[in-house]
């Protein structure tokens, strides 16, 4: 094999909750160059991506299977000659119906050295996340998984329906509601019984998952009347009697509520994950964004300076981002820093650093410019890189300089108007009744959002879902422009405003 080439791993991505990918599977994502990924993936697995990661969609629609697949084969056999770490990223397991096999054999037949990471396959997760068990000693001790495509009930299909339908206490049929009358009729014909329960879970796993329960012989009325659609597990046998008793992921407090984040995406992260664990579908609309400095010809500078520095502060998630992607786009990477010392404030910025295989020497107990400087030792005659935000505060290097510290603080990166591109989808929605709550965590996250949708009044554009913030000057900006604040959370921190949020609702569905 080729000493040159670089290396294809098949990653599972799991079924759609995020957390669900094995920890090797993000270990994969974090040293990845390139990235192609399908269409049912979570997209917010590429978080875990370098910055440097080439992140390329691979999704088929139906009708172009063949050609893009081709095309993907293509795409790892060139990235992986050309010395790059491929992840090919995949909805579910690679060997479930996921054509891993397949492409397997694609970097077999180039000579391309490859890895098989398995995931967690639809097919158990939806109807685990359903309240389904699929084998239980009073019901079941057999479970099959078949695929739901128009190929699996031609006449030369090698699937023996005849002995599925009574052989198996358990059938998972994955994508097969376009074809659900022909499979339940399949399962009738060779005797199973129409009254056999049968479940379909829809976008298992995520805050979307919807669930629809009947028989064999009523379910194709049922799913037609709820225009009930792929992507789907179909769940047949008598387990599905169980989950009334064992559904839980759509009893969480916050299920089914659509909620707006409009803090920053960098920032927005711990607040999304607290009320997506509630079970919320988060809809993150960020208000302001960050980019790089144009032009930075004092970063450059720094760079080439690299080995003289003693100290490399970084602050922020976005100070690690832009700064390591400047070292690659001059074709330098970690080893430039030398033998400075690293110091990480805050253990998002830790991890960042880890991502791309850079350990902090110290990280400070407290985040405070001011504090930071004050605990950082033997500053004195030290010379200390500082990249940073260009509206940052100068508490940090001005402590540092008190402490006779030679501080080069560089703005790499600024903070401005997040722009507007789902604007149109997001206001439709508002409209529509389809979003239930906005949230607000400062005065300016209210002032931007509004002025992205400038051309509709406040009272038009939010009249028809509930308002949550944090702290009464956010709550006086919101009233400001004559709309109500149902929420108000009592702590300053996002943990509280979820809570708040969930007691909301919980008592709103008690006065139902």
């Amino acid at each position: 094999m080729d000493a040159i080439n670089g290396k294809v791993y098949l990653v599972g991505a799991g079924p759609g909750d995020q957390k669900l990918i094995t920890l090797k599977g993000i270990e994969c994502l974090q040293r990845a160059d390139v990235v192609i990924y399908d269409l049912l993936i979570n997209v917010k697995l590429l978080e875990h991506c370098p910055p440097h990661t080439e992140k390329i969609y691979g999704g088929k629609m139906t009708g172009e299977q063949e050609q893009r697949q081709a095309e993907i084969d293509n795409l790892m056999i060139r990235h992986a000659r050309a010395g790059k770490t491929v992840v090919r990223l995949k909805g579910g397991d690679p060997f479930i119906f996921g054509r891993g096999g397949e492409e397997a054999l694609t970097l077999v037949g180039a000579d391309i050295d490859f890895e098989i990471v398995p995931g967690i396959t639809s097919a158990i997760a939806a109807p685990a996340y359903a309240g389904i068990p699929l084998t239980h000693r009073n019901y079941s001790s057999s479970v099959a998984f078949v695929t739901g495509h128009s190929a699996a009930l031609k006449a030369d299909s090698t699937i023996r329906w005849e002995q599925l339908a009574t052989g198996v206490d358990t059938l998972v049929v994955l994508m097969g509601v376009g074809h659900l009358r022909e499979i339940a009729a399949r399962l009738i014909q060779h005797g199973r019984s129409p009254d056999t329960p049968i479940s379909l879970v829809h976008w298992g796993t995520t805050p979307r998952q919807k669930t629809l329960e009947g028989t064999l012989a009523d379910i194709v009325q049922k799913v037609e009347v709820a225009n009930f659609r792929n992507p789907a597990a179909i769940v047949v046998g008598e387990v599905n009697t169980l989950r009334e008793q064992l559904r839980w992921f759509d009893r969480n407090p916050l299920f089914g509520r659509r909620i707006i984040v409009t803090r920053a995406r960098a920032q927005a992260s711990d607040f999304a994950e607290c009320l997506e664990a509630y079970g919320a579908e988060v809809i993150q609309f960020p208000t302001i964004e960050t980019r790089p400095i144009p032009n930075n010809v004092r970063l450059g500078r720094a760079i080439d300076q690299l080995a003289t520095y003693n100290w490399v502060i970084f602050t922020s998630v976005n100070a690690v981002e832009y700064f390591y992607r400047h070292l690659r786009e001059n074709g330098k990477d970690a080893r430039s820093l030398g033998t400075a010392r690293i110091c990480a404030v805050g253990p998002k910025t830790v991890a960042a650093l880890d991502q791309i295989g850079i350990r902090a020497d110290y990280v400070p107990l407290q985040s405070r410019g001011a504090v930071v400087a004050a605990e950082l030792e033997r500053v004195a005659g030290q010379k200390i890189l500082l990249p940073r935000a260009s509206i940052a505060a100068d508490d940090l290097p001005n402590g540092l300089r008190d402490r006779g510290a030679i501080v080069n603080a560089i703005p790499i990166y600024e903070t401005v108007k997040a722009s507007a591109a789902d604007r149109e989808a997001l206001e439709g929605a508002l409209h529509n009744g389809q979003i239930d709550m906005v949230t607000f965590t400062s005065s300016s996250t209210v002032t931007n959002f509004l002025e992205m949708f400038d051309l509709c009044p406040p009272a038009a554009l939010l009249d028809r879902v509930h308002i949550a913030v944090i702290g009464p000057s956010t709550a006086a900006t919101v009233k400001a422009h004559r709309l109500t604040v149902d929420i108000v959370a009592k702590k300053a921190s996002v943990e509280a405003l979820a809570e708040e949020i969930v007691k909301f609702y919980t008592r709103k569905e008690k006065r139902v």
